[in-house]
């Protein structure tokens, strides 16, 4: 199939990783080009000001380096600007006089610092601090010149002031409002950073207005409205930044502040997309990391044809470190008198927490210096917990690391949503590698190597794992002894490289055992047969139609097993069986586990006569396949009507025959409560209620015995069978084989499970799916027998 054409203008943050989770989804959907302004690949702008500080290089800033590039078959054009935008051809143009075609069209053209439009401020030595190139000139600046005001005392100031005074310059920043980072701080924390940045050397001068700038060539003073006035050699402005709208609003796409988005960042032209600083959504335009790569996952998916709810908005948080001193703020921490809060604050060391609430439920939170507890705030916030007024100063309170928020957060959980990094991802990298500080956890993992906002939950992690109420171990090893790489990353590479055979894995990822063993070989199979469907086939099954297959066994003989829909059989199907049985020669017969009845021990040149004269829909039933048990047959335990139960197994029967799994999948389906226990032990148990059916998933009555958990409660048979079906698709696009399905749902969380089902479009979605994959089955059987 011919790949669409996907042209991303910008090659910033927000529109790579959308890129990047396009990649992860449908490698080979696109063909995708990037254009970016700048001359260089694709950096972490949230961290110039480390570059700036000499902290850091270029290079440690890079997020994806040109090989990157290369690999994924991108076409990169740096140092080029998108001028112009064809909607009726289909086309963009640059300022290089390049025109490219597109199918789908992405503009993350992000913001652009505000210049203050004030006289003055085209004079040489006023700049703005958005960009590499205005690290170069400050730093230029800094070997000539000593004197420097930064307009602007939010974060991006007080960084660039930082990094100023670091070159040696003495450093005035200059404030309209009456504290420092008012959006993020309240006015006491906002206190005490402006007397720690004073210890540090900065100047403050708060609640001035700058009118103009003079000088010759170069600035040399900024004047105030209040008619003082400071000698400068060099101006930072740092007001703010603006969305660029500029390319959108020349094709005339809606715009207002930023460009205009709905859930699933389409913009008010068909086949255009905006991610990014650049987008207003619902009203709002974010600035912080986080909400942007939320963003670009939910735009990745709708491009890839992914059912999702789309883009709901976010909630911010920042943990900032702003010249060596940590702050953390969440949410609202405005007064009102519908507002309450409690707060600690020691002054001795420089330590300050208070958090908002708002009735029973905290809605936001500044801490100043030891920010420990603001993983435990953020989740408490987001999730919106009902709090007794007897436990809101607990929240305050120093946390045990036992009963810290990350020693009990599940495995599956995410530490870091910006770049989906878990908890048990974390767990492993730290045990596998060693590791011992946030640092080498980001390059292991990426955590926290975003926006940030997640070091405190890291921090506390790293604190856990090494303290002596540790006992988990890690869960990461690789795929089998014949390789070095985990399942994973094996799945991973089958997709990014287009492999499409064993041979062709094993050499390209070398296998250190050449022809492999008997651990990878299935799991391989299986994996090929998901992402190659032409590939699936069963070397020891014959498939002809519904009613004339079998199963090849060890000994040369066949198998066949009668499709009982439901655990039932008519005395007319009985009748067939037995006069089979008797005539070849096949006692004694097998009942099986699941309700079926194995006719064994037959010879390849009977097959076609005992197909005719059973002439029965027949079941193969081969490793890792679904079984389904109806629990409640017989009377033994209640006399509640079986009908429905009945009506239900034979229904899941017919939607998952030949469907292979991860692992083998038992579905039990009780008539009624009296039932319950029969099913409660299975992968997945329906029971019957009054008001439909509970549907629960996870069960195990083997060696790992476990009691499932609910999923949902389905109003109707119609429902209870899609859920089931959404359920079983799922685990099979995203299990690793030969998981469980309680190892599975461990894994990735019954809440997130419950997400993707609950989407309406992404739960017929999978349906459709595992129906396809069914159809398709059958027809690479035929075809390969």
């Amino acid at each position: 199939m011919q790949k669409q054409k996907l042209v991303l203008i910008g090659n910033g943050m927000a529109g790579i990783r959308c890129i990047e989770n396009i990649l992860k989804i449908s490698p080979s959907k696109y063909d995708i080009t990037v254009f970016g302004s700048e001359p260089y690949v694709n950096y972490s702008r949230i961290k110039l000001s480390s570059v700036l500080q000499g902290e850091t290089s270029f290079d440690d800033i890079t997020l994806h380096h040109l090989d990157w590039y290369n690999k994924h078959e991108i076409t990169l054009h740096t140092g080029e600007t998108v001028i112009e935008i064809d909607k009726t051809n289909k086309s963009i143009h640059t300022d290089k006089g390049r025109a490219v075609t597109y199918d789908k069209l992405i503009l993350a053209t992000g913001s652009e610092p505000i210049l203050l439009p004030i006289p003055g401020s085209d004079l040489e030595g006023v700049i703005t601090f958005r960009t590499i190139a205005d690290c170069q000139v400050m730093k230029q600046t800094a070997k000539q010149y000593k004197k420097a005001v930064v307009i602007g005392g939010g974060l991006l100031g007080l960084e660039a002031a930082r990094g100023l005074i670091n070159l040696g310059m003495k450093v005035i920043v200059v404030h309209l409002a009456d504290t420092l980072m008012n959006r993020q701080l309240d006015d006491t924390a906002a206190g005490m950073l402006k007397r720690e940045l004073e210890q540090q050397g900065m100047e403050f001068l708060l609640e001035k207005e700058t009118s103009h700038m003079t000088g010759g060539n170069r600035v040399e003073r900024v004047h105030f409205k209040d008619g003082t006035s400071r000698d400068a050699d060099l101006v930072v402005m740092a007001v703010g930044i603006k969305p660029n709208v500029m390319l959108a609003k020349k094709a005339n796409i809606a715009t207002n502040r930023g460009i205009l988005v709905d859930d699933y960042l389409e913009t008010s032209e068909p086949d255009i997309f905006a991610v990014g600083e650049c987008v207003e959504h619902n009203q709002i335009v974010y600035g912080l990391v986080k909400p942007l790569y939320e963003q670009g996952e939910v735009l990745a998916q709708h491009l890839c044809n992914i059912p999702t709810k789309g883009y709901q908005g976010s909630v911010l948080s920042t943990h900032l470190k702003v010249a060596g001193i940590n702050v953390f703020s969440v949410g609202q921490f405005t007064e009102h008198p519908t507002i309450k809060s409690i707060q600690f604050h020691n002054e001795i060391v420089s330590t300050y927490k208070k958090v908002f609430f708002q009735d029973n439920k905290a809605i936001g939170a500044v801490l100043y210096g030891d920010i420990k507890e603001g993983p435990k705030l953020l989740d408490t916030i987001v999730k919106q917990k009902f709090i007794p007024d007897k436990e809101k100063a607990d929240l305050l309170k120093p946390v045990d690391i036992r009963d810290s928020y990350t020693a009990n957060l599940p495995r599956s959980e995410f530490i870091c949503t910006c770049n989906s990094v878990s908890k048990g991802q974390i767990i492993d990298c730290v045990l596998g590698e060693k590791l011992t500080t946030i640092k080498e956890v980001q390059a292991c993992t990426k955590a926290s190597s975003s926006c940030g906002g997640c070091k405190p939950a890291v921090s506390e992690l790293l604190e856990y794992i090494s303290s002596d109420y540790f006992n988990e171990a890690s869960t990461t090893s690789s795929f089998c002894s014949c390789t070095l790489l985990t399942e994973d990353d094996v799945v991973a590479q089958i997709q990014a490289r287009g492999l499409s055979s064993k041979q062709e894995i094993m050499k390209e990822l070398n296998w250190k055992v050449e022809n492999g063993c008997n651990t990878c070989h299935p799991a391989l199979d299986y994996y090929l047969a998901m992402i190659y469907p032409e590939y699936d086939h069963d070397q020891d099954m014959i498939y002809l139609t519904d009613k004339r297959n079998a199963i090849l066994r060890n000994d040369g003989t066949y198998s066949v097993v009668p499709q009982l829909y439901g655990g039932t059989i008519t005395t007319a199907q009985l009748s067939k069986i037995t006069a089979v049985t008797d005539k070849y020669n096949l006692a004694p017969l097998e009942i099986t586990s699941d309700q079926r009845i194995h006719l064994n021990n037959i010879k390849q040149e009977d097959l076609p006569a005992i197909w005719t004269e059973l002439d029965m829909n027949l079941h193969s039933v081969t490793a890792n396949t679904i079984k389904i048990i109806n629990t409640s047959n017989g009377n033994d335990l209640c006399n509640c009507d079986k009908q429905p139960a009945n009506e239900l197994t034979a229904r899941l029967d017919k939607e998952t025959e030949f469907v292979k799994v991860p692992y083998q999948i038992r579905i039990g389906v009780s008539t009624c409560m009296h039932h319950r226990d029969r099913s409660i032990t299975k992968d997945v148990g329906l029971i019957k209620i009054d008001r439909g059916w509970e549907i629960y998933v996870g069960g195990s009555s083997g060696r790992n015995q476990r009691a499932a958990e609910l999923l949902t409660v389905a109003d109707t048979k119609e429902d209870a069978v899609h859920f089931t079906l959404g359920f079983i698709q799922y685990y099979r696009e995203s299990a690793n084989y030969s998981a469980r399905s309680w190892h599975w749902i461990d894994r990735v969380s019954i809440v997130h499970i419950r997400e993707i089902l609950f989407n309406e479009d992404h739960l017929h979605f999978l349906v459709n799916s595992l129906a396809n994959d069914v159809k398709n089955r059958k027809k690479i059987l035929v075809q390969h027998f």
